[in-house]
């Protein structure tokens, strides 16, 4: 693995130890300043304070003592900065059978070199609804990713 995706995947690291411990400003940190949260709930955040801010209220209520389990799936530059990054996730409070959400990170290296979220948009995997469109439909099956691509 190269520096440059060593530094995406400590960035992503970073968020989810933050996530594991609870801790809100930790959590905030690992986004720029006017970055996006689309949550899974569809609720939209601005910028690092507000979600430090209000995922620190998340994690003292709805999402106390829960682990963000994270997998990268793809990795994309869109320039040697900017990298969009797929992963499949869960939070929970045990490790979970499978990880049935999808998130797509899009990460900017800073001016001082680390790797930050810019944008997050979270989902979940509706594998029984995919099935049937892929099966009724075959052309909606998407294609593998270009190897190079991948991490």
């Amino acid at each position: 693995m190269n520096d440059t995706a060593t530094g995406i995947t400590a960035a992503l690291r970073r968020s989810q130890d933050a996530w594991n411990d609870g801790d809100g400003a930790a959590y905030g940190a690992c986004f720029t300043s006017d970055a996006t949260d689309v949550t899974f709930v569809g609720t939209v955040y601005h910028g690092a304070d507000e979600i430090s801010r209000a995922h620190q209220a998340l994690f003292d209520s709805f999402l106390k003592g829960t682990r963000l389990h994270l997998e990268v799936v793809e990795t994309r530059f869109l320039t040697p900065d900017t990298a969009v990054v797929v992963t499949r996730g869960e939070v929970a409070k045990k490790p979970p059978r499978r990880l049935g959400k999808r998130a797509t990170y899009t990460l900017v290296r800073t001016a001082d070199g680390a790797w930050r979220i810019a944008a997050v948009q979270k989902t979940r995997h509706n594998r029984l609804m995919e099935a049937i469109s892929f099966k009724f439909q075959p052309g909606t099956a998407p294609t593998k990713p270009p190897a190079a691509n991948r991490t």
